[in-house]
């Protein structure tokens, strides 16, 4: 379960995964200065849609790819709520990938692979978390937020324990 794992937010504050129990979860490896950078609005737009039925993003920066991701953590928070009024929580800079990998991302990755395995390909890269704290869907950087709508209220529907 994702509640295992501790989460460091951008201001060095560690995100009480208590709050995290009972709702439903989409986690996002971000960049921004990625093709799918944009994404962002759609990832917000799905925060306040479906926030006080119980539903949260937890966007996590990442520079492996391309370098897509270069700035500080105070600078990806900045670019995050000035550029698209992300409210949702942004996560301290962190590994997806090889031999440093966040354990978040550890689990994650080996709970749902891809496509192509396990490891995550590119930014953008979804996970959809039930209200038991696991990972039921896994979805590529194209696949547009909008998309999700569907599966998370699936899910939200869901009776909890």
């Amino acid at each position: 379960m994702i509640y295992d794992y501790p989460i460091i937010l951008s201001d060095g504050t560690a995100l009480s995964t208590e709050c995290l129990k009972n709702k439903v979860v989409l986690i996002v490896n971000v960049a921004s200065k990625c093709g799918f950078t944009p994404q962002y609005q759609a990832l917000q737009a799905l925060y306040q849609r479906y926030q006080k039925q119980g539903f949260i993003v937890l966007g996590f920066p990442c520079n492996q790819f391309s370098q897509q991701e270069p700035g500080t953590d105070q600078e990806i928070q900045s670019f995050c709520e000035l550029n698209y009024r992300v409210s949702f929580p942004i996560s301290r800079k962190i590994a997806v990938k090889g031999p440093n990998i966040d354990p978040l991302y550890g689990y994650l990755t080996q709970a749902k692979k891809g496509l192509l395995g396990a490891s995550i390909k590119w930014n953008f890269t979804k996970f959809l978390i039930n209200r038991q704290g696991q990972v039921v869907a896994r979805y590529a950087p194209s696949t547009k937020p909008e998309k999700l709508s569907r599966d998370i209220e699936r899910l939200i529907a869901e009776p909890t324990d």
